[in-house]
């Protein structure tokens, strides 16, 4: 039979969606809050990574006390969160933003008298930190408040990537002028929180919560429905998990990176590490949310162990590669955790936030903990590259471990409340 071959018809194409239309569609107080959240840890960061400097060498405290300071200081900025939530679902969103941002403006203004006494400094990292414990957990809510399931993700990771490019730019704006200008630094980020806070004055107040849209999803019967064990604890456990692995290479790899290869090769890491993650977590965002949460811990955790096992090889290429790759574990995991607890819960998104936040606080402190016998060792036995090693080995080991524990809990769980209803309906 001959003739033309016959076509198949053609299907109607979607309309073409730009990967970064769901950027060009948030509201204004959204853009003025991701503004925000470049321009706090630019603020925060021009003078924060100086502490230790401004303790120890201007106004001479002992690097122990310094070293209790700080991690105090840490700690309250992370665990803080609980209470920032608690006070956000009294007060709401919109006044308890202000009322961090006044604590922090206050807290950069006292750092003035600060430069000369010790006190005064101290007490003024503490209130900046306390600001900072009350803010987060707030903002973060308040962008996905009223917002529709599939635009948590772009809001999220749009805040995140502000807030990381604040943070790399931060220390390099400050640098010139920290030692020499100490009292114009501490001025000009002053003046910056205040505008910030008149700013925050501004915004709307958020729908109350009664009134937010409920969140479509399939209704289960009640033997299908999760246990508390598997809810909202999976993602708060593996968000401990994930900063527990990833403050290793945070902390540490300044230590290992210089002396093998350059304090110049060192900044660039730092530089294309940060690029990637301001440029990537948007551009993923879209993908990592609709990754299914198994996947998505595999891809994260496998990426941390290669990134951290390249690290081990101790070659400057090896060290880049290693950085670029746990650079993909830190876009996964932290912004799918986040979306993951928010899923799960039937909380508000305030104390949603403030959990996630305590649950880093958790895996930051155990990592310092760990982490600084473990270097010492490895360092003091000659191979540094073994501690490498170890981490890659937890980051392959212990995800697996904690999901299988989690899971014996459920199953405990379930046959527990079991048990309880055959005995309950026998009586």
């Amino acid at each position: 039979m001959t003739g033309t071959p016959l076509q198949r018809p053609e299907r109607p194409q979607p309309p073409s969606r730009s990967r970064l239309a769901p950027f060009t569609e948030f509201s204004g107080p959204q853009y003025f809050l991701l503004a925000g959240s470049f321009l706090i840890p630019l603020g925060s960061f021009a003078v924060l990574p100086f502490m230790s400097v401004l303790l120890h060498e201007r106004l001479g405290m002992g690097l122990g006390a310094v070293g209790v300071v700080l991690a105090v200081a840490s700690f309250v900025q992370f665990s803080g969160g609980v209470v920032g939530a608690a006070l956000a679902e009294r007060i709401g969103l919109q006044r308890t933003m202000l009322l961090a941002l006044v604590i922090r403006t206050v807290g950069f203004g006292a750092f003035l008298p600060g430069l000369s006494r010790p006190v005064w400094a101290v007490a003024a990292l503490f209130l900046v930190s306390c600001g900072a414990a009350l803010y987060l957990p707030a903002n973060k809510a308040y962008l996905v408040t009223g917002a529709a399931e599939d635009r948590r993700a772009p809001l999220l990771s749009a805040s995140s990537s502000a807030l990381n490019a604040g943070i790399a730019l931060g220390p390099i704006a400050a640098a010139p002028f920290v030692l020499t200008a100490s009292a114009g630094l501490f001025t000009a980020v002053t003046v910056l929180f205040g505008l910030i806070t008149a700013g925050h004055a501004l915004l709307p107040k958020e729908t109350p919560a009664g009134e937010e849209e409920q969140r479509p999803g399939p209704r289960l019967a009640d033997d299908e429905k999760p246990a508390a064990t598997d809810s909202p604890v999976l993602p708060f456990a593996i968000t401990v998990l994930s900063v527990y692995v990833f403050m290793f290479f945070q902390h540490y790899l300044a230590l290992y990176a210089v002396g093998r290869t350059s304090t110049l090769f060192y900044g660039l890491v730092l530089a294309l590490y940060a690029l990637l993650l301001v440029v990537t977590q948007p551009l993923l965002s879209d993908w990592t949310a609709r990754l299914p949460y198994p996947r998505a811990l595999r891809i994260g955790f496998t990426a941390l162990t290669l990134g951290m096992a390249a690290l081990a090889l101790g070659h400057p290429a090896a060290i880049l590669g290693g950085a670029l790759l746990i650079c993909l574990g830190e876009v996964v995991l932290f912004l799918k955790n986040d979306l993951e607890a928010l899923s799960r819960s039937d909380r508000s998104p305030a104390v949603v936030f403030g959990r996630q936040r305590l649950a880093a606080g958790i895996g930051a402190f155990a990592s310092g903990i760990a982490g600084g016998e473990g270097y010492a060792w490895a360092e003091g036995a000659g191979h540094a590259s073994l501690f490498w090693v170890a981490v890659a080995a937890q980051c392959a080991l212990l995800p697996p471990l904690l999901l299988r524990t989690l899971r014996r809990t459920r199953t405990r769980t379930r046959t527990r409340t079991g048990t309880g209803a055959r005995t309950g309906s026998r009586s």
